[in-house]
């Protein structure tokens, strides 16, 4: 229930002026929109029952050129501030809060600093810290802030190389590196040329070093004015209480007529005609430039601010683009323009953007690819959009709506940054929030022509529209580090000996600040929570393990809103080995080709009509205690109202057994796709699939995890591809495959359901899962083990790539797991590795993780070095042996532990992980016992873990995925060298 005495005590509030109120239902939540009459601060209250309570302040930063100034002063404000004075309060924070959401982001027209906790006291710390870092900062009294997070000159000797590094030039440099990337970037500066937009607001490395100190300063005085500020305020919290604690201790210091800056985004003039223009990016030698262009439409759609458009261009998208089928993509594949077809609806800006693309075409194509789009969407407007499909986006996307399942972001916090899409523009913030009643009248244009008028007014009859080319550069990456090299050496040999010695003397002392600790009495004045302040319970798993009709179910007993979460899995140790990249590229094959009954497109809008989506993985499972063995699974997953169960299990049955494998021109355009797709995800996510790789030689599971979604599944669909451009039929040979692979997975006797639901809910599904098991093959019962060899392969992939991904594998042995390693992740993640990888290195980021299974990673992201990072991964053993700190902060790390031990799960999580328990035996007394040692840590159990760290050490597992010439540079680290993408 939303407390409304303490919401008329808002109201009665003095400091503030309450400038509108009403229920949002569509949330559960009471808004209120109010604004600080001395600063001027915009506040937003959304008062609901929810415990993950969030708060975030932004301010508008609109970029005034590419040097990525609003990005460098988000990762600087957290870098100290008065009333908190160590270095890195943001840090100090992670390790010793409950946090459940804790960052800031940097968009192109604005900045976030969200924070969310469960815990009252946590999230009341969280706010101060926030709070003092944004208005407060450290930057006027300590430059080096400036220079460590966003660039600076770098010499050890008079005599040695000059370069640039900082964390948020390298971090851009990573970005800079995927073609997508410079596609968005570049179409935003072409579309949108007289206003912010055209700039960069997180840095182009080239004019990153621009940049002046100077300039930073004037642009926190100028735009960090609470006048310029949003703050939010979500969860189940005494409103009142924050509002009298915000006044007094920060808005009640600031006066609203010091703020004189016009920060509004103003609007870019419709062009009076489309515009054409066209940029490069870097591929190397290897990967070549035939097939690599990228071709894409843009036009301007309005603004923000009109819910309609909000919604019903994000249903366009669905229905022109990204359904099967859809008609905008299909035309472009059936044309053979382009390997893959992206684009949508961009939103989040003043003046959002819809985009059509063809990823990897030919630049000679442009004409047809233009002929194509716009007569498709012609017909289209002129004999109209299937209905069927519109409805069925719309029926995704108000499900998506309800459900508010954002995975780990609480929800509250998506909520806050959805507001933004209209209060940063003097609009409504519950404008976007409020969307019932845009649904509803959407549902009802469909059959009022109200779409096609969309496509007439806003892509086709609509002058402010950009082509864009961005095309392949070969080496162009090496050329650009070669020509940065040369400058900086003219640069340097142009200096007299004093300043290259005052460069040596600033590289020395910026070091020798990274390394210096803040004092503790600075420290002490972070606020932290106690171990006593920890629930000393663990929660246990709530499943049930039952049996109908002869198949194991787990049943996991919750309250879902009548949301039914199921899952059906089939056991991968049914398939040889040679079968089991089919066994995972038929997860993007099943349900994007026609079946008995439907047609591809047909199948996609009749599952969004009568559900939330269904969708297939592969995922593994290690078994507790039994070291090598693990379980192998295709799982399909289906969101369904209860009522819609018996339809989850049609469409199982229709889309499992009566699927057509054997279209060769479907299973063609779906092989492009799926190899498109899993590039961008290596590209997206380096550190992940070199991980994942570098475990892969010594750990089965592991290896499995690569060969069906890494680095060893993107070479088998090389290969396949490869040998469907030059085998005549052997498209047939592999839809034939995949039929026989389908037919030995898809039995009842390989088959466990997992089902999330009340009581109620789960009592539809024994009649249903009985009718499912009937119309299923039983299977032979015939079982493969899986076969695997360790090799250390220690391979390290070339890439365009300006920065690195380097990952340190290697196991300790499940018998030897303690709750120790969850502290000892957040020591090395926020401090160790932290501070030497990132901090004094200059990567973006750094990671570590230990399983059960005694299998850990070490992983840095958008790493400038190299074999300097590998040494300090070398170096952690001796870092644990002397490793020595007060009891102060050992609760600190011991508390950063629980943040994520404890994060809060929504229903569909806790299912989820339930099942993982029951797969890998993981038991209620396992958990309660790694509970228990992680609240009792001491620095001795943290010194005792060296030996395992040692273990993982000599495991010697490496692999890099970065530039190429970086890779090159240091073969020695190396068995194999070789180009990533052929």
């Amino acid at each position: 229930m939303i407390d409304k005495k303490m919401l008329d005590r808002v109201k009665e509030l003095s400091q503030y002026r309450l400038v509108d109120e009403r229920p949002v239902e569509e949330m559960n939540s009471y808004g209120m929109v109010l604004e600080h009459k001395k600063s001027g601060a915009r506040i937003f209250l959304m008062s609901c029952e929810d415990d993950n309570k969030v708060f975030s302040i932004g301010f508008r930063t609109p970029p005034q050129d590419s040097t990525g100034l609003p990005h460098i002063l988000e990762h600087s404000v957290l870098e100290g501030s008065e009333k908190f004075p160590v270095k890195d309060p943001f840090v100090e924070l992670v390790k010793g809060s409950l946090n459940t959401f804790l960052n800031a982001m940097t968009y192109p027209d604005k900045t976030v600093y969200p924070v969310a906790s469960c815990n009252d006291r946590d999230f009341q710390n969280l706010m101060d810290v926030y709070l003092d870092g944004v208005l407060h900062p450290s930057i006027y009294r300590e430059p080096k802030i400036f220079l460590q997070e966003g660039w600076h000159y770098e010499m050890e000797e008079t005599d040695s190389p000059l370069i640039i590094n900082g964390v948020v030039y390298n971090e851009m440099k990573g970005a800079f590196s995927s073609p997508e990337s410079v596609l968005d970037r570049y179409t935003k500066a072409v579309l949108f040329p007289d206003t912010p937009y055209r700039h960069e607001s997180g840095g182009d490395p080239a004019c990153i070093p621009d940049l002046t100190y100077e300039q930073f300063i004037a642009f926190h005085k100028n735009y960090y004015h609470p006048a310029n500020s949003f703050i939010y305020l979500y969860g189940d919290m005494d409103m009142a209480e924050k509002l009298e604690w915000l006044d007094r201790a920060y808005l009640s210091q600031y006066d609203r007529t010091d703020f004189t800056l016009d920060s509004r985004i103003p609007m870019q003039e419709p062009f009076k005609e489309p515009i054409e223009r066209e940029t490069t990016y870097s591929v190397t030698a290897e990967e070549g430039t035939k097939g690599r262009t990228y071709l894409s439409l843009n036009t301007v759609v309005g603004t923000d601010l009109d819910p309609e458009l909000y919604v019903a261009f994000q249903i366009l998208e669905y229905a022109l683009i990204d359904a099967p089928g859809a008609p905008l993509k299909q035309a472009l594949i059936d044309a053979h323009i382009g390997q893959d077809i992206l684009g949508g609806y961009d939103n989040g800006i003043l003046q959002p953007c819809f985009s059509v693309i063809a990823k990897n075409a030919e630049r000679e194509q442009k004409g047809e690819f233009l002929a194509v789009v716009k007569g498709t969407l012609r017909r289209l407007a002129d004999q109209g959009i299937d209905r069927k499909s519109l409805l069925a986006g719309l029926n995704y996307y108000e499900f998506r709506y309800r459900e508010a399942d954002y995975g780990s972001a609480p929800k509250g916090l998506m909520y806050g940054l959805w507001s933004m899409d209209s209060w940063l523009y003097d609009g409504d913030p519950m404008l976007h929030l409020q969307y019932q009643k845009t649904f509803d009248f959407l549902k009802k244009a469909v059959s009022e022509g109200y779409f096609e008028n969309l496509i007439r007014g806003y892509l086709l009859d609509n002058p402010h529209e950009a082509f864009v080319i961005v095309s392949p550069c070969t080496d162009q990456t090496a050329r650009e580090d070669e020509a940065l090299a040369e400058r900086l050496k003219a640069y340097r040999d142009s200096l007299s000996e004093e300043e290259r010695s005052e460069i040596v003397r600033k590289t020395k002392e910026l070091k020798a600040y990274q390394e210096e600790p803040s004092s503790q009495e600075d420290l002490e004045k972070i606020p932290m929570l106690q171990r006593s302040d920890i629930e000393k319970k663990a929660e246990g798993f709530s499943y049930e393990v039952k049996e109908e009709s002869g198949i194991p179910v787990i049943h996991s007993p919750l309250f879902t809103s009548g949301i039914g979460y199921l899952k059906v899995l089939f056991d991968f140790s049914v398939l040889p080995d040679e079968d089991i990249p089919y066994g995972a590229l038929l997860k993007s094959v099943l349900g994007y080709v026609d079946t008995e009954h439907y047609s591809y497109s047909d199948l996609t809008s009749e599952i969004y009509l009568n559900s939330g989506g269904l969708d297939f993985s592969v995922g593994g499972s290690q078994k507790m205690g039994e070291p090598g063995n693990f379980t192998g699974t295709f799982t399909a997953s289906v969101k369904v109202l209860y009522e819609k169960l018996d339809f989850a299990f049609e469409m199982l049955e229709e889309i499992l057994l009566r699927s057509k494998l054997t279209d060769e021109k479907r299973l063609g355009e779906i092989l492009d796709e799926t190899m498109s797709r899993a590039r961008m995800r290596l590209e997206n996510s380096s550190h992940s699939s070199a991980a994942m790789r570098a475990a892969s030689y010594y750990s089965p599971l592991s290896s499995f995890y690569d060969r069906t979604g890494g680095i060893g599944f993107y070479q088998f669909l090389e290969k396949i591809t490869e040998r469907c451009s030059k085998e005549e039929g052997y498209r047939l040979k592999l839809g034939k495959k995949l039929m026989e692979v389908a037919k030995t997975l898809f039995t009842a006797s390989n088959m466990t359901v997992s089902y999330t639901a009340d009581e109620e809910g789960y009592g539809r599904l024994p009649a249903a899962l009985a009718a499912f098991k009937a119309v299923l093959p039983e299977g032979n019962g015939i079982r493969y083990p899986y076969e695997f060899k360790p090799e250390l392969k220690n391979e390290g992939f070339r890439t365009a790539s300006q920065v690195n991904y380097v990952a340190c594998c290697g196991t300790f042995g499940e018998s030897a797991y303690t709750g120790a390693l969850k502290v000892l992740k957040v020591i090395l993640n926020y401090e160790y590795l932290w501070v030497n990888l990132r901090v004094k290195g200059g990567a973006y980021g750094c990671m570590s993780s230990f399983g059960r299974n005694g299998e850990t990673m070490l992983v840095s992201y958008r790493d400038p070095k190299l074999g300097e990072t590998n040494r300090v991964y070398e170096g952690i053993p001796e870092y644990l042996r002397t490793f020595s700190i007060d009891d102060r902060d050992m609760t600190k790390y011991v508390i950063g532990a629980f943040s994520e031990l404890d994060a809060p799960l929504n229903p569909a999580a806790k299912g989820a992980r339930n099942l993982g328990a029951w797969l890998s035996g993981v038991t209620d007394e396992m958990i309660q016992r790694e509970r228990d040692q992680v609240l009792n840590v001491t620095q001795e159990d943290i010194r005792a873990l060296a030996g395992l760290l040692e273990s993982v050490l000599n495991t010697g597992a490496l692999c890099a995925i970065g530039n190429d010439q970086q890779i090159v540079n240091e073969q020695e680290l190396f068995n194999e060298i070789k180009h990533l993408y052929h």
